[in-house]
């Protein structure tokens, strides 16, 4: 029995747990604020690699655009496939096809041979590298072909300007979609940088007012926040009362009571009343501002699905080379033709040009980011989009994850144990300490100022008050200091607190959560996509249960601290299972990044909401069932263009190389430049199909 009671009230160390991250803010806010630096020195780089990409779209719209109207020229004054003369001739018809071609090979196609050339100093030959291979023997050949004419006029030759310039031009026109895709796929989330208002009303040292831009602001500085105005930046109340909308920005849609010495998330709605405000966090370091840099971060990463999309254009590097080679040489041998066996090397260089391998992935993480964002899920890591369809066992938080987190009090002693308790929970922002706070506010009870406010990790806080020593500790925590407490008298679902006064237990305080609205039908439903859930909680053993129960888990483990939880979800990773953590990025920051894939639920301004792979933005359960949902789709969907984009060459490269040439089948280059042009509309059509 007695350890029974001591498990129930173990919710209270996993409290205290979160109140000595409270408490321990300052040193790590000063550590958090050094990375921060480097952050924003990071965010300056990232600047500039947006107005690089910015710069980079516009050169293969501008490189396609020249290159297109060159072409039609090229077009009408060369022959077409070699199946019938040029549309237009006249005397020098063929140098000024030369010189148009030579201006898109050099202007149009020279962003290709830059890349290629990178690929080759990695001695990583890939897309570029094939497509500027394609390109240079087309273009040599052809100049070759017309200066043999001058020098004999009767020699046989053939020409590929045709062929070479819609090359290139199908190629820039893939390239500059496939930049306006990724460009396109954090759009929809850039709206959360205009939360924060242009203006903010500045309150200098002599109390006069000035208005500023948001951007000049610095921290430490004073503002006002008149009713009805979005707050400019993340900060601390220095007085006023009000309540605070700040759905648009976690997902809370329930307006939350701010006084003296709450926090205040820039890009929240001020409600009601009128609030003085020190800024703890500018414009450049703010949760807005961390959010606009996660999606940088994302959109510049590269999935393992996408290595192995360039593993694969690498190896058709090779593959086409040789094959190339091999055909060039065969027919060669075989006709004496030089000119035939060049246009199967050319034939096989072009169609294994491996453009739509390159746009197989990044259109369909893009697309999925994108209707990810939309629906306030924040995918941080691009590899979880894969990783989630090898999940099998999901764990998950109780407090705040499958409970509502705001906790409400069953019972408490009277009012003056809930004035001590108040008066020393005040220096801590969790849910239980909140409740606490926010009672005796409501009785209109005075908070006092505690003095060597201390916390015992893991189990409690304690303070001076008024000359006297008053604690707030777990059931556990006291009976191992040789308390006796009779727990049989108090709610065995509840979470019990018991203040102490110069080491005398005075009283206590039970708090009960809430079961989320959506948590039952979120374990349903990851039952119905083969997942396994499992609860993770600090709580005793009854109340854990109760929960359990209640939403239809069978397997739950209680009385944990955060390196419980690691270690648990260590232990179902030895046991061949794929895990999947949900909890709130901060006490289960290990457990986030112990999983396979985290997922952090109600992002807030925490920063250790690193640890999280996606981010919840909405703190809806039922988004966890969207995310796989999604992850499942986008997965079926990479793995259907990795075939259409690479898997359509086991048969055009043989064809190319003239396997069939003995039935009369042979492939021209044009028409391996149209499989090739395509395999890249298939992929793309592919891609923009998939639906939220």
């Amino acid at each position: 029995m007695d350890h029974q009671h001591m498990d129930m009230n173990h919710e209270h160390m996993d409290h205290h747990q979160h109140m000595d991250m409270d408490m321990d803010m300052d040193m790590d806010i000063g550590h958090d604020h050094k990375n921060m630096h480097m952050d924003h020195h990071d965010m300056g780089k990232m600047a500039k690699m947006d107005h690089q990409q910015m710069m980079m779209d516009a050169d293969f719209q501008g490189r396609f655009w020249f290159s297109l109207v060159l072409s039609l020229p090229v077009l009408l004054l060369s022959s077409f496939m070699g199946l019938f003369g040029p549309f237009i001739t006249f005397p020098g018809s063929e140098w000024v096809t030369a010189i148009f071609a030579s201006l898109i090979t050099f202007f149009g196609a020279g962003i290709f041979f830059e890349h290629a050339r990178m690929e080759i100093q990695m001695r990583k030959p890939a897309m570029m590298s094939l497509i500027a291979l394609a390109v240079a023997v087309a273009y040599l050949y052809s100049l070759y072909g017309l200066l043999l004419s001058v020098f004999d006029p009767s020699a046989p030759t053939m020409d590929f300007w045709w062929e070479l310039v819609t090359l290139v031009d199908i190629m820039l026109l893939g390239h500059w979609i496939e930049q306006k895709s990724t460009q396109a796929a954090g759009d929809s989330l850039k709206k959360i940088a205009s939360l924060l208002p242009e203006k903010a009303m500045l309150v200098l040292s002599d109390g006069s007012k000035k208005t500023v831009d948001v951007k000049d602001l610095e921290k430490g500085q004073s503002l006002q926040v008149a009713a009805g105005d979005r707050i400019p930046a993340d900060g601390t109340v220095i007085s006023g009362n009000s309540t605070v909308n700040e759905s648009m920005v976690t997902g809370e849609s329930k307006p939350i009571s701010k006084a003296k010495g709450d926090t205040v998330i820039g890009g929240s709605q001020n409600n009601d009343g009128t609030l003085l405000i020190k800024v703890a966090n500018t414009s450049d370091t703010g949760f807005v501002a961390q959010v606009l840099d996660m999606i940088k971060k994302t959109q510049s990463q590269r999935s393992r699905a996408e290595s192995r999309a360039d593993t694969v254009a690498g190896w058709l590097f090779y593959i086409a080379l040789i094959a190339g080679i091999l055909s060039f040489v065969i027919w060669y041998l075989l006709t004496g033709d030089l000119s035939t066996a060049t246009e199967r090397l050319v034939t096989v260089l072009v169609i294994a040009c491996p453009h739509a391998l390159g746009l197989a992935i990044p259109l369909v993480v893009s697309r999925s980011t994108s209707l990810a964002s939309s629906q306030g899920l924040l995918v941080r890591n691009r590899l979880a989009l894969e990783q989630a369809n090898k999940i099998d066992t999901l764990a998950l938080d109780k407090t705040g994850t499958l409970t509502e987190g705001n906790f409400t009090i069953n019972e408490y002693t009277n009012d003056d144990i809930l004035q001590k308790a108040a008066s020393i929970e005040q220096y801590s922002k969790h849910p239980l300490a909140r409740s606490i706070v926010s009672l005796a506010k409501q009785k209109q009870l005075q908070l006092w100022k505690a003095s060597n406010v201390q916390n015992v990790a893991g189990s409690g806080i304690q303070g001076r008050i008024n000359g006297h020593v008053i604690g707030v500790f777990s059931a556990k925590y006291l009976q191992e200091k040789g308390f006796k407490i009779d727990l049989a008298k108090f709610n065995q679902a509840a979470t019990t607190s018991f203040i102490v006064e110069d080491e005398k237990v005075i009283g206590h305080i039970s708090q009960g959560d809430k079961i989320r609205p959506e948590s039952k039908q979120m374990v349903t439903g990851l039952k119905e996509l083969g997942l396994s859930p499992v609860m993770l909680t600090g709580d005793g053993r009854i109340a854990a249960a109760s929960v359990a129960d209640n939403i239809g888990i069978n397997d739950f483990h209680y009385q944990l601290l955060p390196a419980d939880k690691e270690n648990i979800i260590a232990q179902y990773q030895k046991d061949n299972k794929k895990v999947a953590m949900v909890g709130d990025g901060i006490n289960d920051a290990p457990s986030l990044t112990r999983a396979d894939l985290g997922i952090a639920i109600g992002a807030g301004t925490d920063i250790a909401i690193d640890s999280a792979d996606v981010i919840l933005i909405k703190s809806n359960p039922l988004d966890i069932i969207n995310f796989f949902k999604l992850a499942k789709a986008s997965s079926r969907k990479m793995t259907e263009n990795l075939w259409w984009g690479a898997g359509y060459n086991l048969f055009a490269i043989p064809l190319a190389a003239g396997l069939l040439a003995p039935i009369g089948i042979v492939l021209s280059p044009a028409a391996g430049a149209i499989l090739m042009a395509l395999s890249t509309v298939i992929v793309s059509i592919n891609a923009l199909t998939l639906k939220n």
